[in-house]
């Protein structure tokens, strides 16, 4: 697909990168009153949170959050208002151990934990939903892309389409990215948060985790060698990357796919803006406003309604409307993976 012309412009004074990535934390609340919360069990022993919001409809929007976030978070929040706005039921979901209880085993969430995805997914075929479109933010956009790629001929039927904001999606230069020296705030925030969950996890399980020496570690491949690896059968953290990014699977991803990255996001690497590859992709569109930051896109509303979600739901709504020139292997079932 050609490469997309932005109609983002971002409010004057809050183009900068950085203010556009940390604005939205401090200055956007929005209400979560009417999320109803279900826990449902996996086959290895542990459970996950959702949060619904629905409105009566056979189609679902799936929301996807960052790392280290949940599905109260703004961005969430404010995708599924935009979600019931267009008549669509919403789900959002929240990782291991995201969703405010410790989950009970030794692993967590990564990024190309499609498993738990696919959980989700199925659980929701189970409502009886007709169609399913994914959003995710961040870590949970890489999650969203591994999914629609990795598993392309296993995804069932349902899955019309997904969009992505924020992707790091090549994880071991984006790694290298936020270690650089101007990132160093958005690091300690993240390491800070991690060291909470793993010296939960050292409580539960120390003869697997340890949390002595943690506060030496100050970058992604640190953390990542020591306990993102080891606790998911990863090598390392390079095999882990490698594995896990989804810039390997977006050329087999078979349905309309939208990626949207700022180019004044301070997270990304340069191999996250995929020129060259959506422009030869049947079904990726790739999009890059000037501005935006990281999981930004502020928009001067009333109401706080931001781009990002505005144009997420617009991608879906022409999904949906071109649902019968879809061109992919049919799947009746949920493939179990």
């Amino acid at each position: 697909m050609p490469v997309l012309t932005s109609s983002y412009r971002s409010p004057w004074l809050l183009a900068n990168g950085y203010v556009q990535s940390i604005f939205p934390t401090f200055f956007r609340k929005l209400d979560d009153g009417h999320l109803l919360r279900e826990r449902i069990s996996t086959d290895d022993g542990d459970f996950l949170d959702l949060d619904w919001s629905r409105v009566g409809s056979r189609t679902l929007v799936i929301v996807s959050h960052g790392l280290e976030g949940h599905s109260r978070r703004p961005y969430v929040l404010g995708t599924v208002r935009e979600a019931n706005r267009n008549g669509w039921d919403a789900l959002a979901w929240n990782f291991r151990s995201c969703g405010g209880d410790t989950n009970r085993l030794p692993r967590m969430y990564h990024s190309g934990a499609t498993d738990d995805l696919h959980r989700v997914v199925c659980h929701a075929l189970t409502q009886g939903y007709e169609q399913i479109h994914l959003v995710g933010y961040s870590m949970g956009g890489n999650l969203s892309l591994v999914y629609a790629g990795r598993e392309a001929e296993q995804l069932p039927q349902a899955v019309r389409s997904v969009v992505a904001f924020s992707v790091p999606c090549d994880l071991r230069s984006s790694a290298f990215q936020l270690a650089k020296w101007q990132n160093r705030v958005f690091m300690w925030k993240f390491l800070r948060d991690l060291k909470e969950k793993m010296t939960i996890k050292s409580q539960h399980f120390p003869h697997l985790v340890s949390v002595e020496g943690f506060d030496d570690i100050r970058t992604f491949r640190q953390f990542d060698d020591r306990y993102t690896a080891p606790l998911h059968g990863f090598r390392d953290a390079d095999d882990y990357w490698a594995q896990s990014s989804s810039l390997r699977y977006l050329p087999q991803i078979q349905i309309p796919a939208l990626l949207v990255n700022a180019r004044n996001d301070p997270f990304l690497s340069p191999e996250c803006f995929p020129e060259q590859l959506a422009a030869g992709h049947d079904f990726l569109h790739l999009e890059m406003p000037d501005s935006g930051g990281h999981v930004g896109f502020i928009q001067r509303t009333a109401d706080q309604t931001y781009w990002m979600e505005q144009r997420a739901m617009q991608f879906i709504a022409e999904a949906v409307a071109d649902v019968a020139s879809l061109s992919r292997p049919v799947v009746t079932e949920a493939a179990v993976f």
